[in-house]
């Protein structure tokens, strides 16, 4: 009998129900290995991950509403069932977790899934505070070498990133001065809803809720869109979301964060359309400033959201038409971007380009591949997992379009100190950095 074989016959379980914590066992880098996953959120985004974890071993399966589970349930019957995330972590077999609950409660379970030392795959966003997207980090940087991590920002293997990337580092637009990224996603919402019926029998709703503080009423239309963009029903409100920069603009500003190689900010700014305490804004900028580093001097770089827009790169180029893109300003030239397509315009009276030395076809970056996978095969790799977006790239990212919002909302520019977290400017700033959830609910658990 192969070794393989023997293992799984060996550690079958009651009910039929054959487990193989092998990772645990053999080390990850073994060729027979499959992880033991647990799948937290089985609708939206949660239905997109059925394919990619099928070939492992899903032993686990989260939801705060039997109606989302019923899906799941067909396809991995196997897998145990839970409706508290937290209970579920606490499972002794899972290798690994990928994450598709509510915004708010995503930077709580990555927490509890890393301080368990699981693999994570999350959802974008990591984060809707500076504090959430900091604790992530720290927890993930002492275990970097031996967790895959990934968030959800799936656009990000478009094989466009790589020639984005490789443009902006190579010179095509000379010395690299600024950078622009943009969505013109517009959801205006009045308020939080009001109480309106009664959570379906089969739904946990103050599951649900998890550890907002407010005790929101329930109301039906929270729970209207289709599976995939139902957070659209709420990520716009403070309590639930990080509103367009946690939602479309992870994605967007993936596209630039990825060519510019930046970490944290030196100063935010914004300014947009009044502040609703109720709902995060439509139409906002926001600015940041980022020292120089090796291969590149200071920088700025923007944010538009809701129809604010930057300046067109020349009159004939109408950039409107791009609903989430990205622009690259250079001493020579101009890069205009979308998830899947660029183009190069030159500068200057010459424009000739002579300057600039493309890569030939085997310098060119690798292709991504299955995004999804890419985790998957991390987390199988042994030590020192590498993925595209893991929780430093991704953290960074986030806590800058979260530090966005906080001066969005006290209206003035913030000086930020990254090392330590801290406005230094500005006390009512650092106050904003957090939130406050609910008694019983740990961020860092």
């Amino acid at each position: 009998m192969k070794r393989r074989q023997f293992l799984q016959s060996a550690l079958t379980t009651g009910a039929g129900v054959s487990i193989l914590p092998s990772l645990k066992v053999f080390g990850q880098s073994a060729p027979s290995n499959k992880l033991n996953i647990a799948l937290i959120g089985t609708w939206g985004r949660g239905l997109a991950h059925f394919d990619s974890i099928a070939d492992e071993n899903v032993v686990a399966l989260c939801d705060v509403w039997d109606r989302n589970l019923k899906d799941a349930v067909k396809r991995f019957p196997k897998a145990k069932v839970y409706h508290d995330w937290r209970k579920c972590l606490e499972q002794k077999d899972i290798d690994a977790v990928v994450i598709c609950t509510t915004d708010f409660t995503h930077a709580f379970v990555a927490n509890w899934a890393l301080n368990r030392d699981m693999h994570v795959y999350l959802e974008k966003p990591l984060a809707i505070t500076v504090e959430e997207a900091r604790v992530v980090r720290a927890n993930w940087l002492p275990r970097k070498n031996k967790l895959a991590t990934q968030v959800g920002m799936q656009r990000h293997a478009h094989d466009n990133f790589n020639r984005v990337e490789e443009m902006i580092r190579d010179g095509a637009i000379g010395e690299f001065k600024s950078a622009y990224a943009w969505g013109n996603r517009q959801i205006p919402k009045p308020g939080y809803l009001p109480a309106a019926g009664s959570p379906p029998a089969d739904m946990r709703y103050d599951l649900w809720l998890g550890p907002v503080k407010t005790d929101h009423p329930y109301n039906p239309e929270y729970f209207s869109g289709r599976a995939g963009a139902n957070c659209l029903q709420w990520n716009m409100y403070w309590d639930f979301g990080a509103g367009q920069i946690g939602d479309m603009g992870s994605h967007t500003m993936d596209l630039l964060w990825n060519a510019v190689d930046c970490h944290l900010p030196t100063s935010a700014q914004a300014k947009g359309e009044p502040f609703n305490p109720d709902v995060t804004p439509v139409k906002a900028e926001m600015r940041f400033e980022h020292p120089a580093n090796s291969w590149r001097g200071p920088i700025s770089l923007t944010w538009y959201q809701g129809g604010a827009m930057p300046k067109p790169p020349s009159k004939y180029v109408d950039i409107n038409k791009i609903g989430h893109g990205a622009m690259f300003k250079g001493s020579e030239g101009i890069l205009v971007a979308d998830f899947t397509t660029r183009v190069l315009i030159p500068l200057g009276k010459d424009g000739s380009l002579s300057y600039y030395n493309p890569r030939s076809k085997e310098e060119l970056l690798p292709s991504v591949g299955h995004f999804q996978k890419e985790w998957i095969n991390a987390a199988k790799s042994g030590s020192t997992p590498k993925t595209s977006c893991d929780f430093g790239y991704s953290a960074d990212m986030i806590e800058q379009m979260c530090l966005g919002l906080v001066a969005y909302r006290v209206g003035s520019k913030l000086k930020y100190d990254g090392k330590n977290g801290q406005v230094t400017n500005n006390a009512e700033a650092n106050e904003l950095l957090k939130r406050e959830y609910r008694t019983g609910w740990t961020l860092n658990g």
